[in-house]
């Protein structure tokens, strides 16, 4: 299940690199998070629930 995060909501607040550095990273260019291991959908939850802007996704 690969992970995405919508780049037009995400706001880079990091909570989602903060509970699932395996899955998620702060991208320093853009300042917004960039999904690192796409197919771990099911350890992403935490990640998902915690965004603030509902960014994250799984397809």
């Amino acid at each position: 299940m690969p992970v995405v995060i919508d780049p037009n909501l995400c706001i880079g607040c990091g909570a989602c690199a903060a509970l699932n550095p395996e899955i998620f990273r702060m991208d320093e260019t853009s300042g917004q998070a960039a999904v690192v291991g796409p197919e771990a959908g099911e350890n992403a939850a935490g990640a998902i629930e915690s965004c603030p802007v509902q960014a994250i996704s799984v397809k």
